[in-house]
């Protein structure tokens, strides 16, 4: 079964699934590994049985970076992170309106709409995996703040243009 297929069949009622990461935006640079967002309305409650019955692991990632500026709530980062089963494949699993949820979906979308901020984000991405290949603390240490930054304008043109979450992909 296709790697949408496992996440969907697990998906509790409400839960919508979107293609995330730098694979969703066509064009960029970018690792050979998925990366999905299963959103749902209460990530306590979340259970994931289903998946890790279909061969997801759980990993210990439970919270995404906080801009540098920013305070906010612990709940606004926090998430559940697995490795899918069939190929190189991550998924994320956040709580519906929190920031974190937001962000990624802000993120890919305005990437999509912006080529040339596209290609100097994936510029900098190849430059940091030849760099670091073996050490993600390091990538992580440079891509998250350049992503931060790349939030700026992302939140601007969403202003602009009136975006909000798109249903699921």
């Amino acid at each position: 079964m296709a790697l949408k297929g496992l996440v969907k069949a697990t998906v509790p009622a409400g839960g919508v699934i979107h293609h995330i990461g730098s694979t969703a935006v066509p064009g960029l640079a970018a690792k050979d590994v998925i990366d999905l967002q299963l959103t749902v309305a209460d990530l306590a409650a979340f259970d994931d049985a289903g998946l890790c019955g279909d061969g997801f692991l759980p990993l210990p990632h439970l919270s995404d970076h906080c801009p540098a500026g920013m305070d906010l709530p612990t709940a606004d980062l926090a998430k559940r992170f697995y490795r899918g089963p069939a190929r190189l494949a991550n998924l994320h699993v956040r709580q519906a309106g929190r920031f974190n949820q937001r962000y990624a979906l802000l993120c890919r979308d305005y990437l999509r709409a912006h080529p040339a901020a596209a290609a100097s984000y994936g510029q900098i991405k190849r430059h940091l995996a030849t760099q670091a290949p073996t050490d993600p603390d390091f990538y992580y240490a440079i891509k998250d703040p350049v992503s931060d930054l790349l939030m700026g304008a992302a939140e601007l043109w969403a202003r602009a243009t009136g975006w909000h979450v798109p249903p699921g992909d």
